[in-house]
């Protein structure tokens, strides 16, 4: 007897029903734009795995309810500040990217404890400022600014007199020191700049290991009042914290020498401006250059009176709009990288995938790990979104280890691989792993259904719109 015969039939393929799906289909999470308008750069960057929008606001009070109870990535530039009152009132933020490199305008420690990662983008603008500070250093020494001004204003030089009223106070580069105050990426750049102007340089700066001021031919100094006394003119670089608010005070002011020059483009609150609108007014200081100020957006320039802006009547300051880190290339660096990094957060794991998050360790010091449901949702091991768009599989269940070989890719199941392999064997498991993974390499969702036993499996898959 024919064996072909004994076997049973099995049964057509397009008689069995197809895959009931899991819930329904997720949603996109939600990144916002805060304090800003133009999302032409960031959009093509995240427009496949995230809904972008922009609030333009210069507060929380003007941040749309929708972006506080659904956002879970947030961009935003040194305009709006965040506390942690502010930071309370997002109900599922995960990420913030400041789109530059000072984070001092966020409570990184109360994120840390909440939950949300701070990164910044401090590799951005490193050449546009440290050229604006050997500009703004070259005005402030050439008195070029304020030359200009007279001509325009239409002011007679009829003879070397007049160049010479106009123009007191001129000073040689050559041979001067340079006091450079934090010797991070941009500190280093001026460094060398103005070492090609004829500065000696000398800096200061005590988180550095001994050994850097041989590699860039520097003097280093160990103490912040020998680099005020050696120094005629003084360069500001160092990030700002809790240590060295109004670090430019009345005292350390007097330590400088007589006659000395001062620029900062780093962070505004590094120098007092009641203290520093004195020194210019008594001669102490020279003259000053200030790109950044305590309190942004700010026009030293405008205000009722001396006590509301006590830099108004300052002789001899030349500010700029916080400007000096922007050229076109930088722009668009700064915003691509920080697009970036909340990309990365989505598809990956946060804080593992993130290249510069700068409150990781307040994550484990409130907690002890890091914390319940960062991990898993929109995709395994990335952002959560809200719960009712999720899936119906658990989402308490560590997402599946990569494949060996695949590249290291995470699962695209929200958060529900776990619960499925219960019912799998190994062959089935590994199966189910590899078909994740492929899903994730080509950039598409999945939604993975089991049926009933021989433990068929099959995954349905949805490009993304």
């Amino acid at each position: 007897m024919d064996k072909r015969k004994m076997m049973p039939k099995r049964p057509r393929m397009e008689n069995l029903r197809g895959p009931i799906a899991n819930g329904p289909i997720q949603t996109r999470p939600l990144v916002a734009l805060l304090d800003g308008r133009d999302c032409s750069i960031e959009m093509p960057i995240l427009k496949d795995v995230a809904t972008v929008a922009f609030c333009d606001a210069q507060s929380t009070s003007e941040i749309h309810e929708k972006v506080l109870n659904e956002a879970v990535g947030a961009l935003m530039w040194h305009t709006i500040i965040l506390t942690k009152e502010d930071l309370e009132k997002f109900k599922t933020l995960r990420i913030i990217v400041r789109i530059g490199s000072g984070v001092d305008n966020i409570d990184v420690k109360a994120a840390g404890e909440l939950g949300i990662a701070v990164c910044n983008v401090p590799g951005y603008g490193v050449e546009e400022v440290a050229d604006t500070t050997l500009c703004l250093i070259l005005n402030l020494y050439r008195r070029t600014y304020w030359l200009a001004n007279m001509v325009r204003e239409g002011k007679k030089f009829t003879g070397p007199e007049q160049v010479r009223e106009a123009a007191t106070g001129c000073a040689r580069i050559r041979g001067d020191t340079l006091g450079i105050v934090g010797l991070g990426r941009i500190g280093s750049a001026v460094a060398l700049r103005a070492k090609a102007f004829g500065f000696t340089v000398i800096f200061y700066d005590p988180y550095l290991p001994d050994g850097i001021e041989k590699s860039l031919g520097l003097t280093r100094v160990y103490t912040l009042q020998d680099l005020l006394f050696q120094s005629d003119c003084v360069s500001l670089h160092c990030t700002l914290n809790e240590h060295n608010h109004h670090l430019i005070n009345e005292y350390t002011i007097k330590q400088m020498r007589p006659g000395a020059f001062l620029v900062n483009t780093a962070r505004g609150g590094l120098v007092d401006d009641d203290a520093l609108a004195a020194a210019l007014k008594q001669g102490r200081i020279r003259a000053a250059a200030l790109d950044v100020h305590e309190n942004e957006p700010y026009n030293v320039f405008q205000g009722q009176s001396a006590n509301q802006c006590p830099l108004k009547d300052a002789p001899n300051l030349l500010c700029t709009p916080h400007a000096a880190f922007y050229s076109d290339a930088s722009c668009t660096e700064l915003r691509e990288m920080a697009a970036s990094e909340i990309r990365r957060a989505i598809v990956g794991r946060i804080p593992d995938c993130l290249r510069n998050c700068v409150n990781k360790e307040y994550f484990l010091s409130s907690t002890g790990s890091y914390p319940e449901g960062i991990n898993g949702g929109y995709y395994a091991g990335a952002l959560p979104v809200q719960q009712t768009a999720h899936s119906t599989t658990p989402h308490d269940t560590a997402p599946p280890p990569p494949v060996p070989g695949a590249g290291g890719g995470h699962s695209v199941v929200g958060g529900g691989g776990g619960g499925i392999r219960q019912h799998l064997d190994n062959e089935c498991a590994a199966l189910l792993s590899s078909i994740i993974v492929i899903a994730d390499c080509t950039g598409t969702e999945g939604l993975c259904h089991v049926r009933e036993p021989p433990w068929t499996l099959m995954c349905l898959l949805r490009l993304p719109l």
